[in-house]
């Protein structure tokens, strides 16, 4: 219509697209906005503090847990749990060797003097004492053995030496005496963790130790009395059936384990102190129950529970 000025209007059109390599250019530097691969400096500076601060602590907290756990838990020489906190205890138990075939048993036994009888336990005695022999199977052997003695401890690092040579007849050169019906049983202490004998006293002996025991500890200490530091042996027959049929009994080197053994720390080359038990005459053609003792103040003993007492029974056919 005349007179009415003409109205413009704005059409909307389609934004034109960029292509896409210039999207990628403006990804990594936006020119308008400063922003580098979609962040602005501050931006970036903030979130890198961050990340930084977080797997700092992370890592801080992580080393330390590590530090913790290989310290207290995975320390291969010191046990986590020890004596009245472990499943062992505080009082040692006492083993023998050599062990029959048959973990539920505890009998030894053979046809006097056949080789194809008692070659078994001839082998299970060689076998055991094989480290004691050739030292340079145990770690550190050679290099840390000391040999001790009663006044002459060994120092901190070193390990008491156990001599075998001078145990005849209870020597592999002699079959351990089994040819002869008269085999020789080794005893040993069950190893625990920093434990240290309690020694009896050569004035206050307890009154169930056996007589023979008791005058071998009085003659030996009147001599010296530090050879009281001690944990004494003893074996009998359980009954007095047993005890007449058991025959003579000798101990090599000596009817105990040397104070100078312990505490056990789990040192490189530490071997366990062995007791030969020498069953000089033991009758044949009869099962013979035999327990054997070890005396301490600190070991108890419980025959019904095995406690500081280890049985095993001898046939000889």
């Amino acid at each position: 219509m005349p007179g009415r000025r003409m109205e413009e209007f704005e059409i909307d059109r389609k934004p034109t697209r960029k292509p896409a390599k210039q999207k990628f250019y403006e990804f990594l530097y936006n020119e308008e906005t400063g922003a580098i691969m979609g962040r602005t400096p501050e931006s970036w500076g903030k979130i890198l503090i961050f990340y930084a601060i977080f797997y700092a602590v992370l890592v801080s907290l992580f080393a330390i847990c590590l530090a913790t756990f290989l310290q207290q838990f995975i320390n291969p020489r010191v046990p986590r749990l020890q004596q009245d906190y472990g499943l062992i205890g505080t009082s040692p138990g006492l083993g023998f060797r050599p062990l029959p075939p048959d973990v539920r048993s505890t009998l030894i036994w053979y046809k006097g003097t056949g080789y194809d009888s008692y070659k078994f336990w001839e082998d299970q005695l060689i076998d055991f004492l094989s480290v004691y022999k050739n030292k340079g199977q145990t770690a550190g052997t050679g290099e840390n053995i000391f040999d001790c003695r009663f006044d002459s401890l060994p120092p901190p690092g070193k390990v008491c030496d156990v001599d075998i040579r001078d145990l005849d007849p209870c020597t592999q050169e002699n079959h351990f005496s089994f040819h002869k019906s008269s085999p020789c049983i080794f005893l040993k202490l069950n190893r625990i963790y920093g434990w240290w004998p309690d020694y009896y006293n050569p004035k206050e002996l307890p009154h169930d130790m056996p007589e023979e025991l008791q005058s071998h500890i009085r003659n030996i200490t009147n001599y010296k009395e530090i050879y009281a530091n001690m944990v004494w042996v003893s074996c009998q027959g359980e009954t007095p059936a047993d005890k007449e049929n058991i025959g003579p009994i000798r101990y090599l080197p000596s009817p105990g384990f040397p104070g100078y053994f312990y505490p056990y720390n789990n040192a490189e080359g530490y071997l366990s102190p062995l007791v030969a038990v020498h069953l000089v005459r033991p009758k044949t053609g009869i099962v013979i129950n035999i327990e054997c003792r070890a005396w301490a103040k600190n070991i108890k003993y419980n025959r019904r529970d095995r406690l500081g007492v280890v049985h095993f029974e001898l046939m000889i056919e």
